[in-house]
């Protein structure tokens, strides 16, 4: 089993910065070579990828966050990061941390990031 626990959420004015992060814990083997992510969720709106890192620090990001955005993970504390700037009023949302498993994905409760002046 594995818990996520987020934080670094908050209230940020257009143009601010946060940094949000994801500690893992469990008793999974070898859960610092899983693959993290972060996804955000908006009221009425889908769930949607923001950003993947894997063990190898190789990531990928939703255009919609690309330059703006940057996910990084630190392996000895099995902790993800999301660092992101320039944050604009469309950014609102619940941001999720999610770990991929064959059983079935792994979820954060989320923390909340309003971008609002």
């Amino acid at each position: 089993q594995v818990q996520l626990v987020e934080s670094g959420g908050g209230l940020v004015q257009p143009g601010g910065s946060l940094r949000l992060s994801c500690v893992a814990s469990g008793s999974i083997f070898r859960i610092y070579l899983s693959p993290m992510g972060w996804y955000r969720q908006a009221p009425g709106k889908q769930r949607e990828m923001v950003a993947l890192i894997t063990f190898s620090s190789s990531t990928t990001y939703a255009d919609s966050v690309k330059g703006r955005f940057t996910i990084s993970r630190d392996n000895t504390k099995n902790t993800v990061y999301l660092q992101m700037n320039s944050l604009k009023p469309e950014d609102t949302a619940v941001y999720y941390c999610n770990m991929p498993r064959d059983g079935g994905d792994y979820w954060g409760q989320g923390t909340r990031v309003t971008v609002s002046p």
